[in-house]
């Protein structure tokens, strides 16, 4: 798919997803604003992409919304407008809620939930004034059922997904289309980015994550979304491709499938690793 003369802004460039979005885009003609806070990273993305002239390193916390509006500024300045925003940049949990500390609620909502609400109320106005745009959100699994030790992270990325199914039918009529996406296991650092209950970093990978998806696979099947004008796409294999299909059709089948596991030991082996 030909992305000439398209612009697209991903957050959480430096690794796993958004680094592979933005590979596939600029490999395929575009230009790309690569957002994150390892400025290090960003530019050895933007390098190996081979074309590091259609890239702009636009580094900042996406949680410094004061500062958005200069980010923003800055983003549509680089080519003259946004076409795609994909809001990718977030952070996990492996903790039991019982001996989680409300500071990892705190952090996790603003990453994962606030952050992307705000960049998008940043730049919305310059998309719905062009009468075209698209924005992703990378939700999670997670986001449409609940997942032990993730509480705070579910909770994230459910609200996701309810402000972008809500938005989406705001701007419809408007030729903005919004887009979300909701990937199983895939073979990031997510799971050793994750939070710990006392807020430290959890520093170790979970088995399924090491074993997941390849994040260039992931690109490829948003990008293709992105270009169909898809709502939404669930991005998972095995048992967690079912998980959303259970919640909305057997919600109790999938309540004691859940519940076992958790009885049968799953947090004491998360907590191990």
């Amino acid at each position: 798919m030909s992305q000439s003369l398209k612009t697209a802004w991903i957050t959480g460039a430096s690794s796993g997803i958004g680094e592979a979005l933005a590979k596939a885009f600029v490999g395929s003609g575009g230009h790309a604003i690569l957002s994150g806070r390892n400025v290090a990273e960003l530019q050895r993305v933007a390098n190996e992409t081979g074309a590091p002239d259609r890239c702009l390193v636009l580094p900042f916390d996406t949680v410094d919304f004061d500062g958005l509006t200069g980010q923003v500024a800055k983003a549509i300045a680089f080519q003259g407008g946004v076409d795609v925003l994909v809001n990718n940049a977030g952070i996990s949990q492996r903790s039991p809620a019982v001996d989680t500390d409300l500071s990892v609620y705190q952090r996790i909502i603003d990453v994962d939930l606030l952050a992307p609400i705000a960049l998008t109320q940043a730049l919305l106005a310059h998309m719905v004034a062009r009468g075209s745009g698209q924005i992703v959100m990378i939700s999670s699994v997670a986001g449409k059922a609940g997942i032990p030790m993730r509480t705070a992270y579910c909770a994230a990325k459910h609200g996701l997904i309810g402000y972008a199914d809500a938005l989406r039918s705001e701007v419809a009529g408007q030729g903005v289309k919004v887009l979300v996406v909701a990937p199983g296991s895939v073979r990031t650092n997510v799971s050793r980015n994750a939070l710990n209950a006392d807020g430290s970093v959890r520093g170790v990978s979970d088995a399924a994550i090491d074993n997941g998806i390849d994040p260039d696979k992931v690109a490829s099947l948003i990008w293709e979304a992105v270009a169909n004008g898809t709502r939404e796409i669930v991005i998972a294999e095995g048992m967690e491709a079912n998980i959303p299909v259970l919640r909305a059709h057997d919600p109790e089948k999938l309540f004691d499938m859940v519940e076992a596991m958790v009885a049968d030991g799953y947090a004491k082996k998360i907590s191990a690793q």
